[in-house]
């Protein structure tokens, strides 16, 4: 997350009356860098990674942890070699970066400066997050500690905050999670108010409950208090918005309070990052499978590995017009995905794209289109564009409704940053140095910095053989999307299957070659022995073999890629699986899905531990030592 703009957020009913001129005037935006920087070139392939934590307060005489909302007190003391550097102070960079997230609970950091394009450059990775690390946990208030869970088991369970709070707020209107469990910068708390506003209805998230030996049959969330009529959307949920066999969670801090691991990559030009932007695309899926962490919400185990469907769910700010559940009226389109979800649409140029592989039907503002080609830019990049701006600009502060739309591009990204997708196509900031930029936004945050740099250094990696072998991953956004459906399943790495071209050295005019088919992860990840699919791993070790690099840099590597192929073969479990058999395996688990707070304390423990290499978990970790 960027650093955020000051000024008076808008209510809804105000925010809706500027729409239209938020849309007009980003596109002007958009235009303006389009035309100033579309021949922009980089000769360096620069980078950087996110890692977000979750900081738990941890009360080893009580054995009881609680979420700990007391990051902003720390934030300023991160933040101020990095404020030293900006204003000339100092000219040592800083070590790292450091900013806030949706949960107050939650802390980000990306390195000090981005990697460089060596080979050399991915070994320091795993330094460069342990540091951080130890930088984040050197600064906490006593007895909290950042970890680097995807989520808090029992976030929305009573008794888990401090400084505790009641879930009585008028933004969430939740019945679990307190308006306080928000980031206090006015963008969030009315980014989740007007999500509420503009849907008319209160979030409405279900994950599927695994059902144990003694889980009552159907499963009725004892938990959730239906009789309760604080605010008018109460009654949503015995209403119907509180499935039967599902875990209900009713706010926005279920989604975007969670953590992951995300990846960016500056490309040489725009065509570039188009084609990485293709490219990744159908790999996203496949790494979200392989990153699986997040078996329990809401103090239960559920029957999911994953916490995307999750999060598409805390922002999906639809009517139920746009949601197909009404006829339109008031509202321009029926949109088929929340603005938290997959992509819809490729969008490169490159001679390996067919047009059959946009596949879906594409909902898009043909306004937007048509201005957006008549100033140049082509049809597909047209279409994700006026795709992504058929959604309304949910933050608005009034004091940024007029700005030069020479000088700043903050009405194109209040809605380029609000459509949350696994890959993300990102133009250079106005008056900057940066490049044409490419997001990959899938994957899981995992226990360990070994684990977290073994993925990071693999996905550049994979990136690397894409641009220099001429990789073509395309297959139908269709599939794509069959895909993400498929790395939510419980033991979906190890036990479903997922769409994959086999034949990745073709071109444009081999139709022939054009096929793809159900591949297990095993086959994606390590490859198909009936000579087919090459796999990930053997195409990242062809394109070492093609460097000049030494033996200790590729021996630090091929530990990274041997844990991945081991994962994706399943000899390593995934951290989902590891962690539902964890919490299967615990003396106060009575077989009935319900994660107690003692199991949680153990849980935030484990992955304290696991990080600091007090303990080892083989089934996880194997061999490697974090």
């Amino acid at each position: 997350m960027g650093l955020l703009s000051l000024g008076t957020p808008l209510h809804w009913n105000e925010a809706k009356k500027y729409a239209d001129h938020v849309r007009t005037h980003g596109i002007a935006q958009f235009l303006h860098i389009y035309e100033e920087r579309k021949d922009q070139k980089k000769t360096n392939l620069l980078w950087g990674e996110e890692i977000e934590y979750v900081v738990v307060n941890v009360d080893e005489e009580k054995h009881k942890s609680r979420l700990s909302l007391r990051v902003f007190d720390i934030l300023p003391g991160l933040q101020q070699p990095e404020l030293d550097y900006n204003n000339g102070t100092t000219t040592e960079a800083p070590e790292a970066l450091w900013r806030p997230e949706y949960g107050r609970y939650m802390l980000e950091s990306t390195p000090g400066l981005p990697y460089g394009a060596t080979i050399v450059d991915l070994v320091t990775v795993e330094k460069n997050m342990k540091r951080r690390r130890q930088l984040a946990k050197q600064a906490m208030h006593p007895n909290d500690v950042p970890v680097t869970l995807v989520n808090y088991p029992r976030l929305g369970c009573p008794d888990e905050l401090i400084p505790a709070s009641e879930p009585n707020g008028q933004a969430c209107q939740s019945m679990f999670v307190p308006d306080e469990i928000i980031n206090p910068h006015a963008r969030f708390p009315t980014l989740t108010a007007n999500i509420r506003r503009r849907r008319g209805a209160k979030v409405e998230i279900n994950m599927p409950v695994f059902h144990d030996t003694k889980t009552p049959k159907p499963f009725i969330d004892p938990t959730i208090p239906w009789d309760r009529e604080l605010f008018d959307h109460d009654k949503e949920a015995r209403l119907g918005a509180a499935k039967p066999d599902h875990i209900y969670m009713d706010a926005m801090a279920f989604g975007m309070g969670m953590c992951c691991l995300q990846i960016t990559f500056q490309a040489c030009n725009i065509d570039e990052a188009r084609r990485l932007y293709d490219q990744l695309a159908p790999v996203a899926p496949i790494m979200l499978a392989l990153t699986a962490a997040t078996p329990i919400f809401r103090g239960f185990l559920a029957d999911v590995d994953c916490r995307w469907d999750v999060i598409a769910a805390s922002v999906d700010d639809r009517t139920a017009e746009e949601r197909g559940k009404q006829p339109l009226k008031d509202s321009r389109f029926v949109i088929n995905k929340s603005r938290y979800d997959s992509i819809d649409t490729y969008i490169s140029t490159d001679s390996t794209y067919k047009e059959k592989y946009n596949d879906l039907d594409l909902v898009y503002d043909k306004d937007i289109y048509r201005q957006l080609t008549d100033n140049g830019v082509d049809d597909l990049l047209a279409k994700h564009l006026a795709h992504l701006f058929i959604r309304d600009p949910l933050v608005i502060f009034k004091e940024l409704l007029d700005v030069d739309d020479k000088e700043s591009s903050d009405h194109f990204e209040n809605l380029q940053s609000t459509n949350w997708q696994t890959v993300r196509f990102k133009p250079p900031p106005p008056n900057s140095d940066i490049g044409w930029r490419v997001e990959f936004r899938s994957m899981e945050v995992q226990l360990s910095d070994f684990e977290n740099a073994a993925f990071s250094v693999f996905i550049v990696l994979l990136t690397r053989a894409i641009l220099t072998f001429g990789l073509n991953f395309y297959i139908p956004i269709s599939k794509v999307d069959e895909n993400m459906r498929t790395a939510h399943k419980r033991g979906a790495a190890a036990n479903d299957k997922f769409y994959f071209r086999k034949n990745v050295y073709s071109g444009k005019d081999d139709d022939s070659d054009d096929a793809f088919e159900l591949m297990t992860m095993d086959e994606i990840i390590n490859g198909q022995s009936n000579g087919g699919f090459p796999g990930f791993i053997p195409l990242i070790h062809s394109y070492l073999n093609s460097t000049n690099i030494s033996i200790e840099t590729r021996c630090q590597l091929s530990k990274y890629l041997d844990l991945i192929s081991r994962r994706g073969s399943s000899n390593l479990m995934t951290t989902a699986t590891y962690l539902r058999q964890f919490v299967q395996k615990h003396p106060d688990y009575h077989q009935d899905s319900v994660v107690s707070a003692d199991i949680t304390f153990d849980i935030v423990k484990l992955a304290d531990d696991v990080a600091e290499g007090r303990v080892k978990v083989p089934e996880l970790l194997g061999e490697f030592d974090p």
